[in-house]
């Protein structure tokens, strides 16, 4: 992979491109893109992942995971680089649960069989966004430890 960015840029146009055709063909309109949508879920991801990789003191090894197979990395960094994906992939998998859980709590606490469905439909929201950085998340991680084996190849 020469250029993560562009495979990230595909991954995210294929996704949607798949998400889109799910979308018309179930005859579900436009509107139903809405029902994706979830901003205090998402941010609860995000409010855990940001801070946890840069209290973890990974940030800057995050950020250079977009960049490997354009800048040259020593096999320390690369490795450094894969562990802060690593981590960043395990923080929103905790993350979405904790947001599952907390909307779970939630719904519970409210149980009204007229707003189950739409309330359980939030719920899953946060998997949902999950599984989406998830995807985004693999290739950083795959390409990383390519470009880590690619080194240690060349230095034997």
């Amino acid at each position: 992979m020469k250029n993560i960015r562009l495979v990230l840029l595909g991954e995210l146009l294929l996704f949607l491109g798949i998400f889109l055709i799910n979308i018309f063909l179930g005859n579900w309109g436009l509107s139903a893109i809405t029902w994706f949508l979830d901003l205090p879920s998402l941010l609860l991801i995000a409010f855990i992942l940001f801070p946890g990789i840069a209290i973890m003191g990974a940030w800057k090894d995050f950020i250079n995971a977009f960049s490997v197979g354009i800048k040259p990395f020593s096999l320390l960094q690369l490795k450094n680089i894969i562990e802060a994906v690593d981590a960043a992939q395990k923080l929103t998998v905790c993350g979405a649960l904790f947001a599952i859980i907390i909307s779970g709590v939630l719904i519970m606490g409210r149980l009204d069989s007229s707003m189950m469905g739409p309330n359980l439909a939030v719920c899953f929201l946060s998997g949902f966004y999950a599984v989406i950085i998830e995807f985004l998340l693999l290739p950083l991680r795959l390409n990383a430890e390519r470009k880590m084996n690619e080194e240690m190849d060349m230095g034997e």
